[in-house]
């Protein structure tokens, strides 16, 4: 009964579009600018590095919250909450089921789960999106990197991260075909967050 709470629950508290609420409450409706899509990255390019961190960072802390919910029933519904709370992000019901690629969701399951796989998947699209400034790839190598970290260290789990991972390659499907004909479009993630900082830095003097 507990996995059937936790995938009714993961499913509508990973539903919850941040990254379309936050953009609609100043104006703007997400789904109709840059990519269309209604995750953390086209909020970022649209309408800079605090909606876009703001929005990233709740998608995350979603998964994490409903992953914790179920802690005290044990690995399992935890597992089954954090692997619904991407599919309920990337076919939200609020959004008439668009969603985003559930990169930012996928984060937070395996850093609810397993935090270790969490840091080294984010450390892997760090560097990735530093070295190319392709969002894309990170995300893709980095949550591929989380679930085979899980694997080496023999979590009995690796197969749902690596599922969750390889769903999101499905999902950016068309950005791997943009990867491989050169046309793929960058962001420079880091000037992003740098430039965000000094505009707080100069404010605060």
């Amino acid at each position: 009964m507990s996995l059937f709470w936790a995938a009714i629950l993961g499913y509508f508290i990973g539903a919850i579009p941040f990254s379309y609420i936050i953009p609609k409450l100043k104006g703007v409706d997400i789904t109709k600018v840059g990519s269309g899509n209604v995750g953390g990255t086209n909020v970022l390019r649209n309408m800079g590095t605090k909606y876009g961190a703001l929005a990233m960072f709740l998608d995350i802390m979603k998964a994490v919250i409903a992953v914790l919910i179920f802690r005290p029933f044990g690995e399992h519904p935890m597992v089954m909450a954090g692997a619904m709370s991407v599919i309920g992000h990337c076919y939200s019901p609020f959004v008439k089921f668009k969603g985003g690629k559930g990169v930012a969701t996928t984060l937070g399951t395996f850093f609810a789960i397993y935090p270790q796989a969490g840091l080294f998947a984010l450390g892997v699209w760090i560097a990735i999106v530093a070295a190319t400034q392709y969002v894309s790839l990170g995300s893709i190598v980095g949550l591929l990197a989380g679930a085979f970290f899980a694997f080496v260290f023999e979590k009995d789990y690796w197969v749902i991260f690596l599922a969750l991972a390889l769903f999101s390659v499905y999902r950016h499907k068309e950005n791997i075909k943009r990867l491989l004909a050169g046309n793929e479009r960058k962001t420079n993630v880091v000037d992003y967050f740098l430039g965000w900082m000094d505009k707080l830095e100069r404010k605060e003097k």
